[in-house]
């Protein structure tokens, strides 16, 4: 699967102004509209005579006869413009001309509304793939000279001042500065940036000045790949586009025999063309692509890309949200949670100061997770005099004339120490600590929970959700620390990628629809087997926008509540447009007609509500309040 969505930054220009929108064809059909219009009104004063009207109509018919016999011929699928077309037709045909020509101008004017409004909903995520600079300031042999992006290759280094967007993904080299990252992370605060950082093409510098050493540029950014996504992200249609799409084919065929009916048994062609009027088909066509196009955009300013309409509703109606544990709802960055002295000589300081200073020089992460618990502290560190790295058993060091080990049990037990029980959870890895053949503590360190998990989960039940699952490959005990408080249901541990799928394909042979969230490597085949995939961190990693089909840009499980939210706001958006716009509206306008309360005009202007309640019950998404978005 692939990811397909909408880059974040349409939060800082979330519509298109109507002059931009309007290019040379759409103000050749407003001249169309204007005319068809003002020589109708005209022939209603009789002010011009019938042949110009005619005239009217025919050229007001022109694009929807052109549209439809398009769809006709190549698409084999009677649409809108054909039954639009035939309603007109009769009209004139019948005598009622100035009703068909109204009919025709108010359809004109709600497919031009329902164009423009869909338009601008894209025009702000299309205005992206202009934003990335086009040209880039490269830095070689002490000189710095301003070449086309096409030029720069990987290894280069460019600069990027404040104000300017950086041109090319890649690492911060030198300097330092405060960057803009909403265009892929929706992040809204500037994030600090320093020598070893990453950064991404089209993001700004809003402080500061950096050098940035180049891993991608051009279309393998990961901006390039947003953009590649967004113009696929209406392909993947949602169930319900796809029920409306197939109500619309069969419906006008039976709408025709049923209009023939009506004439053969009544002769009366006005009622004809008033029924044509309310069981036009038009806002079932509307009625679901611009909630989705809305929707999409609307998730992608809070970092959130959605691959099509497809997910949106899978996600609105899902019941079972399946997470990872590491990296997922764990931070994935092990921290010193417990310092346990076993000798009344040494403090927890001294113990941790220590070890620290042993593990200053090494590369392991529980090495690095001692040192920043000192950091962290304010304990001052020493320099090792001696230091040496034993594989898979910790290290070796002198500090102040002092042999420190610090490591698993085997290697104080190798060296002769004498390891005691100790009282560190099973939850928690035991980092063992010996100084001149005395075993004198122990660090516990554990992977700590992720800021917002608690709140996440609840926001997720409290939606709907009713069943909530942990899976790791980690041990039980641990897993069940990290579940701890958590409200979840299930916790599975000790898993490999087999047995995650495994789980999933269990859950959905229980009828849940199951939403997998992962880290978009690791749990790739558990993503693949979900009715939808999310993948933490997408902006970082290539495998999480091609591994799921919904991508956070940044690791707040906050993102997934809001992306649910989003997601059931549309589908409900879209069931008010099918009943309320379409279904109540055209009943009540068909009984009316049957009545002969109502005429053609009066009908074609009635027709209009439904059109536009549609189109601004749609947009809203784009502003109404949402919790998360």
């Amino acid at each position: 699967m692939t990811t397909s969505a909408l880059p974040a930054s349409i939060a800082a220009a979330p519509s298109a102004s109507l002059a931009s929108l309007m290019t040379r064809e759409r103000w050749i059909e407003v001249g169309r509209i204007v005319l068809t219009g003002a020589v109708a009104l005209l022939y209603w004063r009789n002010l011009v005579p019938i042949y110009a009207l005619w005239a009217a109509v025919a050229v007001g018919l022109y694009p929807l006869v052109k549209t439809g016999l398009k769809d006709l011929f190549k698409e084999r699928k009677i649409g809108t413009e054909i039954f639009v077309t035939i309603a007109t037709l009769v009209a004139v045909v019948g005598g009622e001309t100035v009703a068909g020509a109204v009919l025709m101008v108010i359809i004109l004017i709600a497919e031009f509304i329902a164009e423009l409004n869909t338009e601008r909903a894209r025009a702000s995520i299309k205005s992206l793939i202009g934003s990335v600079p086009q040209v880039a300031l490269l830095r070689e042999g002490g000189q710095e000279r301003l070449v086309q992006i096409a030029e720069v290759l990987p290894g280069q280094v460019v600069l990027v001042r404040t104000g300017e967007k950086i041109p090319v993904d890649g690492i911060v080299v030198g300097g330092g500065g405060a960057v803009n990252q909403a265009a892929i992370t929706g992040e809204s605060v500037p994030q600090d940036k320093a020598q070893g950082a990453q950064v991404f093409a089209g993001t700004i510098v809003e402080s500061g000045a950096i050098d940035v050493q180049t891993e991608k540029v051009g279309g393998d950014t990961i901006f390039s790949r947003i953009i590649a996504l967004v113009e696929n992200a209406e392909s993947e249609r949602a169930p319900v586009q796809k029920l409306a799409d197939k109500v619309a084919s069969w419906l006008i065929p039976v709408v025709l025999i049923f209009l023939i009916g009506v004439f053969l048994m009544t002769r009366d062609v006005s009622k004809v063309v008033t029924l044509l009027i309310f069981t036009s088909p038009a806002e079932l066509g509307l009625a679901t692509p611009l909630v989705m196009i809305a929707a999409i955009a609307r998730a992608a300013r809070s970092g959130i890309l959605i691959k099509g309409g497809l997910y949106l509703e899978l996600l609105a109606r899902a019941d079972a949200v399946v997470f990872d544990k590491t990296g997922t709802l764990t931070s994935n960055k092990p921290q010193v949670v417990q310092v346990q002295s076993l000798d009344t000589a040494f403090t927890e300081s001294d113990i941790l100061r220590l070890a620290a200073a042993a593990d200053r020089r090494s590369a392991h992460p529980l090495a690095k997770a001692v040192v920043q618990g000192a950091s962290v502290r304010d304990i001052e560190v020493p320099e090792p005099q001696t230091f040496e790295q034993l594989n898979a058993r910790g290290v070796k060091a002198n500090i102040e004339g002092r042999l420190v080990l610090v490591g698993n049990a085997a290697l104080l037990r190798e060296s002769g120490v004498t390891v005691a029980a100790t009282s560190v959870q099973g939850a928690w890895t035991p980092v063992h600590v010996a100084v001149d053949g005395r075993f004198i503590g122990i660090i516990g360190i554990a992977d700590t929970l992720r800021p917002g998990a608690k709140e996440a989960i609840e926001s997720l039940k409290a939606s709907g959700v009713k069943r909530i699952v942990m899976l790791t490959g980690d041990n039980e005990a641990t897993a069940k620390a990290i579940a701890e408080g958590l409200a979840i249901d299930e916790v599975r541990a000790g898993l490999m990628p087999a047995d995650k799928v495994e789980a999933i394909a269990q859950l959905q042979r229980q009828s849940y629809r199951v939403v997998m969230v992962g880290d978009g490597v690791n749990d790739a085949p558990a993503l693949a087997r979900s009715e939808v995939g999310i993948a933490m961190g997408g902006g970082g990693t290539q495998a999480a926008l091609e591994a799921a089909d919904v991508a956070l840009m940044t690791d707040d499980l906050g993102k997934i509540v809001a992306a649910r939210n989003i997601a059931r706001r549309s589908y409900r958006t879209i069931q008010e447009n099918l009943w309320v716009g379409v279904g109540v509206v055209h009943v009540l306008g068909i009984t009316a007609a049957l009545m002969g309360w109502i005429g053609p005009i009066q009908a074609a202007f009635i027709h209009l509500g439904p059109d536009v309640m549609v189109f601004l019950n749609s947009v809203k998404l784009l502003r109404v309040k949402i919790p998360g978005a």
